[in-house]
């Protein structure tokens, strides 16, 4: 018997987002592999073929995980200053969680795509997120403008080191049909 829905969360998935450095002093920066900690994905199905999916992260579970690059390697006090720079950018209190809708869902080769609406920083865009579907794990990687959603990217040194406007989203997730 198959599901009518699935869901997906920390214990079953992972939810990243990996930075990019930018500015004159790039080279200086890390990085960064973020965790969403606490996030959840429903897919509600019909038939063999999934209708709708609905993905809510809470902001306040970002966990700087790691850093590559920079001059020195990331510290735990570096790691913690990140997630607090990162929660200011994102205005945590504010706007405690970010939302994917799906409108459309389309099949396509080896998974499907999805056309909705995200909803960051209390903006909401039109995105398009492919997700592949291997017969036991769901993935998928899409990049996210921060400044569509007038979220502004750290910066330092008078922006001579700052945080990458785009950002790459990463989800994997185990199968439990």
């Amino acid at each position: 018997m198959s599901r009518t829905a699935w869901t997906f969360d920390a214990a079953s998935g992972e939810l990243d987002v990996i930075t990019g450095t930018a500015g004159p002093a790039a080279k200086m920066g890390h990085r960064l592999t973020i965790a969403m900690r606490s996030w959840q994905a429903t897919v509600q199905w019909a038939a063999k073929t999934p209708s709708s999916v609905e993905v809510i992260v809470d902001v306040e579970s970002l966990q700087v995980l790691r850093g590559e690059g920079g001059i020195t390697p990331l510290t735990a006090p570096e790691r913690a200053i990140a997630r607090s720079n990162a929660l200011k950018s994102l205005d945590a209190k504010k706007f405690p969680s970010i939302r994917f809708t799906s409108a459309t869902i389309d099949t396509i080769t080896g998974g499907y795509r999805l056309e909705g609406t995200l909803e960051i920083h209390g903006i909401s865009r039109q995105q398009t997120v492919d997700v592949d579907d291997d017969g036991q794990r769901l993935s998928s990687a899409v990049t996210v403008r921060q400044s569509d959603f007038g979220v502004k990217p750290y910066s330092l040194m008078m922006g001579a080191l700052k945080v990458a406007d785009e950002v790459t989203v990463l989800f994997s997730g185990a199968r439990t049909d």
